[in-house]
């Protein structure tokens, strides 16, 4: 399916900047260098979150998270020949992309909200110390480019311009920092079951500024097979109009403006 396709892409590829290596010299980054993937701004980090670290001298080769890195369902927290950990308040993540000068970790679904440390440990060799403020959720949609989010059809096929979705068509939304879901994943576990947020009350989802009726989400919480990943499906209004603004919430957090998902009412097929 597509759309695993351009998650992949997300989690375990580089988003373009320039690579070097410095053998014996410890990682370098600042705190305005760590991301949300999703998102790729900064301060947004909360639990079973996806994080991008940039800087230089983070890792000495390039390497993704394979298949066989998966042990008994559960994340690495070190990837085979790459010699690179991240810790963040005490704790290791799981590591999905390293290279000299990008890692992309998923943060521990145990972390406590509050400030919590990080820290690139290459070898023997450390990085700072950066201070981090944990939230208990950090929302933000997988997109497909800077300003689409990716939306699935049915069938698993991506909504895009030339296949879009239709107002009451029901689409999956993909996202990362919907905060904790019922069960709970346990450290560093790919759930293989449906796990619903633990408070559907908190979710509120936007299209073009107006809030979805709540009835219209068919379900929010971890894609089953995925770790670290949350999905939403829902129904479109049958009044929506052509590629609205799409934002979530959880509380009073909101994604960035701006992103919208391919919608028609003119469209027909799918």
């Amino acid at each position: 399916m597509r759309w695993a396709l351009l998650l992949a892409a997300a989690l375990i590829g580089p988003l373009g900047r320039a690579e070097s290596k410095t053998a014996g010299t410890a990682p370098s980054y600042t705190a305005s260098s760590i991301v949300n993937s999703a998102s790729n701004q900064p301060g947004s980090i909360a639990p079973n979150t996806f994080i991008t670290i940039y800087g230089t001298n983070l890792a000495r080769i390039t390497r993704a998270l394979a298949a066989e890195d998966v042990s008994k369902g559960t994340l690495p927290t070190a990837l085979p020949g790459a010699s690179v950990r991240v810790w963040i308040g005490g704790i290791a993540a799981f590591l999905y992309y390293v290279s000299p000068n990008q890692i992309n970790v998923l943060a521990p679904s145990n972390l406590t909200p509050g400030p919590a440390e990080l820290q690139v440990q290459l070898d023997s060799t450390y990085g700072p110390t950066v201070q981090l403020m944990i939230g208990a959720a950090a929302p933000a949609l997988f997109q497909m480019d800077a300003t689409t989010a990716i939306a699935a059809h049915v069938d698993g096929s991506v909504a895009t311009a030339d296949a879009p979705a239709r107002p009451g068509e029901t689409i999956t939304l993909y996202a990362t920092g919907l905060g904790d879901t019922t069960p709970k994943p346990r450290y560093g576990e790919i759930p293989q079951v449906a796990a619903r947020l633990t408070d559907m009350r908190k979710l509120h989802i936007y299209l073009d500024g107006s809030e979805l009726d709540p009835s219209r989400i068919q379900y929010a919480g971890a894609a089953p097979g995925f770790g670290g990943l949350y999905q939403i499906n829902i129904v479109l209004p049958d009044n929506a109009g052509r590629n609205p603004r799409i934002q979530i919430a959880v509380g009073d957090i909101t994604s960035p403006d701006g992103i919208h998902i391919p919608v028609n009412p003119d469209a027909t097929g799918k």
